[in-house]
């Protein structure tokens, strides 16, 4: 069996949302598989932090980053053509960016539900499109969306939250179907509570803390490091009949009925 099945040497990955938690998990998995990285956030002084620690510890990889809001259009657009500017090709788009606020449904202001839509779904929606005719240059390309179980059950994080991420799982059904075509295989991820910074206030309550642990067959909260591994696979060569998936690193949250 050949070991390039499970290597990504020669091919390089746009990651969003790559300056901590989930993206820069994703980036250090990828780098440690052989591919090279183009890194998107929003905060510059985290997102050069994050570069220089990963140059640090691949120092044969190229690692390269450009500060931008993925929520605002014009920012997507400038993306795309600093990846022309530098000369880089595109084998792989990890769509990470999301954000959320926690409101009962009747609380929400109409400008805060948009908001969401735009950054948790509209992004991906544009970067996929953006990156298509980069991708298609390879005869074998993917894109993973990171979602949430929230998009597939009810948990306490707000509807609109979950309308983000059910969209984005249905996106990523979509693309995989009308795509695969153009040799770009689309899957998707979707985590349960991760270990990040975003998680911290809501699992820093010692009640809710405990509930979430009941509710998770495995009884820990899970690492960006798990969550890494299931995005790297759908990445390699050797998931290459598998696109339209959608799997949940959750501790086995969605499977725990009563």
């Amino acid at each position: 069996m050949s070991t390039q099945r499970w290597r990504l040497e020669g091919a390089t990955a746009l990651i969003t949302g790559a300056s901590r938690g989930i993206g820069l998990a994703c980036a250090r998995e990828l780098l440690g598989l052989g591919a090279d990285v183009l890194l998107v956030a929003r905060d510059p002084d985290h997102l050069e932090m994050a570069r220089l620690e990963l140059e640090e510890q691949f120092p044969t990889r190229a690692v390269r980053a450009f500060a931008a809001n993925l929520a605002d259009a014009e920012q997507r657009l400038e993306v795309f053509d600093w990846i022309a500017d530098i000369g880089a090709d595109l084998h792989l788009l990890i769509n990470n960016v999301g954000g959320n606020i926690r409101r009962a449904t009747l609380a929400y202001a109409d400008a805060e539900v948009r908001g969401l839509f735009e950054n948790n779904v509209l992004s991906a929606f544009s970067m996929a499109r953006q990156a298509h005719p980069l991708l298609t240059r390879h005869a074998a390309t993917a894109i993973v969306n990171i979602t949430s179980v929230s998009g597939l059950i009810h948990v306490r994080t707000g509807s609109p939250y979950g309308m983000t991420k059910a969209a984005l799982a249905q996106l990523t059904r979509n693309l995989a179907c009308e795509w695969a075509a153009d040799g770009i295989r689309v899957n998707a991820v979707a985590p349960w509570y991760i270990r990040t910074q975003r998680s911290e206030v809501a699992l820093a309550d010692p009640q809710y803390a405990t509930e979430v642990l009941e509710r998770t067959p495995m009884g820990r909260i899970g690492e960006p490091e798990e969550v890494a591994a299931a995005v790297a696979f759908l990445c390699l060569p050797a998931a290459s009949y598998i696109t339209g998936e959608c799997i949940a690193v959750d501790g086995g949250f969605l499977h725990f009925g009563f």
